[in-house]
């Protein structure tokens, strides 16, 4: 059966594995390594429900197809293969024994009672192991503007009335009575007529009276126009960051 090299043991991290009829078996979980040689020894697949499941595989027989890998097992099989637990940093010889057992491969091959550990790129416990560091992403606000329309101005002419006075100069005429007395100058005009008659004199008077008349006179000219304003608001948001602790550096541990 074919070994991988060990660079593209590393790149399987990931990677779907189907069994030998084309059936999805999941996906590689842990990727192990022998302890002596360092060779790939075997992986780990995520099966079952939304893959809450790690099972064994050896790394002896898988082959590319495509962009994912095929076992040369049943998917049964590989379902049905012994329980280890994956979350130690070394399996023990029993456990290997009955890995080999249950795949049926020859416990001769020099690797019953070595210990296998997890590949040198280090192991994701939560999932798919990657490399030997964690990215740590955090979320941030994106702010812009989005225009809208608040309202409508409409420019509208409309008649009124309002009384307003003005102060206007009038005239009129009045009558007084003048005397004067009979002088030379006037003897003649007083002797003129009877000495003794009756008579009657009539003058007519005039007045000034205010006259009020409208005409429409252009004012003004009057439009609708619009200025952009720019002011500051202030917008909040939350946002998640992700943290990254240790639980074994030496400021964490005990002091005695």
């Amino acid at each position: 059966m074919t070994v991988p090299h060990s660079q593209d043991f590393a790149s399987w991290a990931g990677k779907t594995i189907h069994d030998t009829a084309g059936q999805k078996i999941g996906k590689v979980g842990q990727l192990w390594a022998d302890d002596a040689s360092g060779a790939p020894s075997w992986v780990t697949v995520n099966t079952g429900l939304f893959g809450t499941s790690e099972t064994f595989l050896p790394v002896q027989g898988l082959q590319p197809r495509g962009d994912d890998l095929q076992a040369s097992y049943d998917k049964d099989v590989v379902k049905d293969a012994p329980h280890v637990d994956p979350s130690g940093n070394h399996l023990d010889p029993g456990e290997i024994s009955r890995l080999y057992q249950h795949y049926g491969l020859d416990t001769g091959q020099g690797q019953v009672g070595r210990t296998d550990t997890v590949a040198d790129t280090g192991r994701d416990t939560s999932g798919p192991t990657t490399d030997d560091a964690m990215t740590r992403s955090e979320e941030r606000l994106r702010v812009g503007t989005q225009r809208e329309q608040t309202g409508r101005a409409t420019l509208r002419k409309y008649v009124v009335t309002e009384t307003q006075q003005v102060s206007v100069p009038v005239t009129h005429e009045e009558v007084h009575v003048e005397r004067e007395p009979i002088t030379e100058a006037n003897a003649g005009a007083a002797l003129d007529g009877p000495a003794i008659s009756e008579e009657e004199h009539e003058m007519t008077l005039h007045a000034e009276r205010p006259v009020v008349e409208t005409e429409a006179v252009p004012v003004e000219r009057v439009r609708l126009a619009k200025e952009e304003v720019t002011e500051t608001e202030t917008v909040s948001g939350e946002v998640r960051k992700e943290r990254i602790d240790t639980d074994d550096l030496p400021e964490n541990r005990p002091r005695h």
